[in-house]
């Protein structure tokens, strides 16, 4: 059985990988602030990685979606497709 995960769960994830990005998978899960299956949590990695949020390099979560940072560099003209850069349907 496939549990799907809440947009509140979802956004509760990404906030907890944007504040401690570096932690492994297990650590960065016991820092939630409400517990959640492992396996949903998983779930919402997955989910996270697929959209280009997060990277997985050496068993640490990594946060690299700055869409902020991406818009500056683009009116500099250093980056040449936004497209490039959103997520993929």
């Amino acid at each position: 059985m496939v549990h799907s995960p809440t947009l509140e769960s979802i956004q509760m994830v990404e906030n907890a990988a944007r504040k401690y990005s570096g932690y492994g998978k297990y650590q960065l899960w016991n820092t939630l602030p409400k517990k959640m299956m492992y396996q949903t949590f998983q779930t919402i990695i997955e989910y996270l990685e697929e959209s280009k949020k997060i990277i997985i390099e050496n068993n640490k979560i990594i946060w690299v979606w700055n869409p902020d940072e991406i818009m500056k560099l683009a009116e500099k003209g250093l980056v040449k497709k936004w497209e490039k850069y959103t997520v993929e349907k």
